[in-house]
């Protein structure tokens, strides 16, 4: 793979994402309330800016099953409560929203934060917002295509003038307020499909790959895609940037974690994939998702700070962000991974990664 190693020489940055779940606890069968769900989240992310995290992304979904249905307004909760951290969406469903909204939430957000707001675009891994913003599932692909040309328009200028085939026309019309940042930045996150990691390249955007599962060098050659793309379209390499989200979480050691964390992934991963036609997930194929060519990010402080490191060979990438529960897991638990992940992992892997680049 040909990847651009000047772009390494940047602070890797490292941080965390949520979909807000509120499932049931696996241990109790309890679920909790929605205000106290958005309570911990909040204190999550507060946190996480306390020990040097440098990204919190929250996802966009419109199921019972999590919280985070307008991410704008919990990322404005948290940029009252944080100094640092960049706030970003994981994903903003592009394709069922409005740009001019999504443009106008996350510039409102960006003035509150002081300049942290970023927008992270996708399809989305759910279709609940299809239907219930009026929008038809054989249109997937050109909704994201035309909203996302929209979005970047939005960015370039004040005054806007578009049409398109699934939104009125816009004619000449100012939109506001503008973001402190300029650009405001809008990464492209995909799951691993060719066309939209092409796309991203082409634009010159930045590429964030979700990997949850199967072999993580399988997605390398997805990375090298992005680089040719941008090359073709005349970009500067050095000036984009990867990230790899994945699945995880952390404890004092891996035995810990993974009986920590397995209750909780396995509720969550077979409810998927019953929606989805998968085969349930053993314990078996759990574990071995952690281990070092797994997908998950699943141990002690020192293993994650090897997994990244070894990914990073592979990928070049310049931020890795890992969603720590996926399923409801003891807040207090949820909250020690956290200041693991940046007081033991963050400080050893940038600084390794620094010395590798010089």
């Amino acid at each position: 793979m040909t990847v651009d190693n000047s772009a390494s020489a940047r602070q890797f940055e490292i941080g965390l994402y949520s979909f807000a779940e509120l499932t049931p606890d696996p241990r109790t069968g309890k679920l909790m309330t929605p205000a106290q769900r958005m309570h911990d989240l909040l204190e999550t992310i507060e946190l996480a800016d306390q020990v040097g995290l440098d990204v919190f992304g929250l996802g966009e979904h419109h199921r019972p099953d999590y919280i985070s249905s307008a991410p704008a307004v919990i990322l404005a909760a948290a940029a009252m409560r944080t100094k640092s951290i960049r706030l970003s969406s994981a994903v903003s469903v592009l394709s069922s929203d409005d740009p001019v909204r999504v443009f106008q939430d996350f510039a409102t957000l960006d003035l509150l934060s002081n300049g942290r707001a970023e927008i992270m675009a996708g399809r989305g891994s759910f279709i609940e917002s299809f239907p219930l913003f009026g929008y038809d599932l054989k249109d997937y692909n050109t909704l994201f295509s035309e909203k996302l040309e929209l979005l970047l328009k939005l960015r370039e200028s004040e005054r806007v003038s578009w049409s398109g085939k699934h939104r009125p026309p816009i004619d000449e019309k100012g939109v506001y307020p503008r973001p402190l940042q300029n650009p405001l930045p809008v990464w492209i996150a995909v799951g691993g499909t060719p066309e939209s990691v092409i796309r991203a390249g082409t634009l010159g955007l930045p590429l964030a790959i979700a990997i949850i599962g199967g072999l993580p060098e399988q997605f390398a050659p997805l990375v090298d895609l992005y680089y040719r793309a941008a090359d073709h379209a005349g970009h500067d390499r050095s000036k984009l940037s990867v990230s790899i989200n994945s699945h995880g979480f952390i404890a004092d050691d891996a035995q810990q974690a993974f009986e920590e964390a397995y209750p909780s992934f396995e509720m969550v991963m077979n409810k998927i994939g019953r929606e989805r036609g998968w085969p349930p997930m053993s314990r078996r194929q759990f574990e071995a998702s952690c281990d070092l060519r797994g997908a998950n990010f699943i141990g002690s402080p020192d293993e994650i700070v090897e997994k990244i490191l070894f990914q990073h060979e592979l990928f070049q990438h310049h931020r890795f962000l890992i969603q720590l529960s996926v399923g409801t897991m003891p807040h207090n638990k949820v909250l020690h991974a956290v200041e693991l992940l940046g007081t033991k992992v963050a400080p050893v892997v940038r600084q390794e990664i620094t010395r590798r680049s010089s």
